[in-house]
């Protein structure tokens, strides 16, 4: 097992918004992970470093005690930094472990359940006024379902004004498309409790796939509330961190899709056992990832190895992707390829992307130091973003 002793962690901070981290074993197996919070590289990079002293000389076979250790070790637990900085290592430690087996991690996981994963990708920014063409564009590409914000920025009671244009985009696609392609809208958390019903009295008759983040999280709550008032799926857990986050969503059954990040949600082993968890509840999963490659293709992995994964986000063309896009870091970009909306099972050991260690050198002499906007109601109070 000495060519499994985890010898060296080397990060790159490269735009549009990512970090990652390579993991370096003593016989030259290299493993990749993604640990980032978007906003908050800087600190994410500083976590990983508190945690390498965890690492360097443990084998990294030994995935599920690292994971322990480094989750309750501080004494500490929880929250989005320490979190992502977890979810990148696993990451990065189930890479290692596929390549040494040569199997993709979806093997060691169980085996692959589905043979290709129904795929979505983003269209629209914030206040989306292109989505016919940015929706024509997703479909050329081989997709069949697109996402977008439902709103912009929205006051705690907003005026009917506001109310009545949230449903223009969705009344456009439908209009366009029929119902050939699905549509999610993205309440962002920006809705409070207050508009929520009213909002989707306005979206249902367009019947909206699913209804993601209709409130914050700290808010989840309101879900039961929500959930008994429209058919339409309820989805949230972009912002929830472990399965502790998501147990009680689960056990009262106000959700219809979870959906964890593989960069924040404790990485592959966290996010496996919330989709069982979420299984053993009739819910769905459908992993959040406006991320970067790694990112992606660990949630891919856990899709291909979980029956109730329904569809999969993928950032390429994301409008934060400015400059940078997903397949500019990756050798075999082959590999994220859609076709008639699914992408096909991944088959290379371990995540099964090669990342190009000179691009992201190039990019780590750019960095970024990607923020947020912050924003305000007219009257000048804050407003979510």
């Amino acid at each position: 097992m000495d060519q499994l002793e985890i010898v060296k962690l080397e990060l790159f901070k490269v735009p549009p918004r990512w970090l990652f981290v390579k993991v370096t074993t003593k016989g030259g197996i290299v493993g990749w992970g993604e640990p980032v919070v978007e906003g908050k590289a800087d600190s994410v990079a500083a976590c990983v470093r508190e945690l390498e002293p965890y690492l360097i000389g443990r084998t990294a076979n030994h995935i599920e005690d690292i994971w322990q250790v480094l989750y309750r070790g501080g004494f500490y637990r929880g929250g989005t930094i320490l979190m992502s900085a977890i979810s990148g290592i696993d990451q990065a430690l189930w890479d290692i472990k596929g390549k040494y087996l040569n199997v993709p991690v979806y093997e060691l996981l169980g085996g692959a359940v589905r043979q290709k994963m129904k795929m979505y990708c983003w269209i629209g920014g914030d206040n989306p006024d292109v989505v016919l063409e940015q929706a024509h564009e997703k479909i050329a590409q081989g997709y069949r379902a697109v996402k977008m914000n439902a709103t912009g920025q929205m006051p705690w009671v907003s005026t009917i004004k506001d109310i009545k244009s949230v449903a223009r985009n969705i009344k456009l696609l439908r209009e366009e498309f029929g119902n050939e392609i699905d549509i999610g809208l993205d309440f962002h958390g920006r809705v409070h409790k207050p508009m929520v019903k009213k909002l989707i009295d306005e979206l249902a008759p367009y019947d909206p796939m699913f209804i993601e983040e209709p409130v914050l999280s700290e808010n989840n709550d309101a879900l039961k509330h929500i959930y008994s008032y429209t058919s339409i799926p309820i989805a949230t857990g972009e912002r929830m961190l472990s399965r502790w986050d998501f147990k009680d969503v689960l056990h009262q059954g106000v959700v219809d899709i979870i959906q964890p990040d593989l960069s924040h949600a404790g990485g592959i082993s966290e996010v496996k056992r919330i989709a069982t968890m979420a299984e053993a509840y009739d819910i769905a999963i459908a992993p959040h990832c406006p991320l970067g490659p790694i990112s992606l293709a660990s949630a891919l992995h856990l899709d291909f190895s979980s029956p109730n994964a329904i569809i999969q986000e993928s950032s390429l063309g994301i409008h934060y992707n400015q400059g940078f896009d997903l397949l500019d870091y990756v050798k075999n970009p082959e590999v994220f390829d859609v076709k008639n909306g699914y992408l096909d099972l991944l088959t290379k050991p371990g995540l099964g992307v090669e990342i190009d260690e000179e691009k992201l050198k190039e990019g780590q002499k750019i960095g970024h130091d990607w923020k947020n906007p912050i924003w305000r109601n007219e009257d000048g109070n804050f407003a979510e973003w």
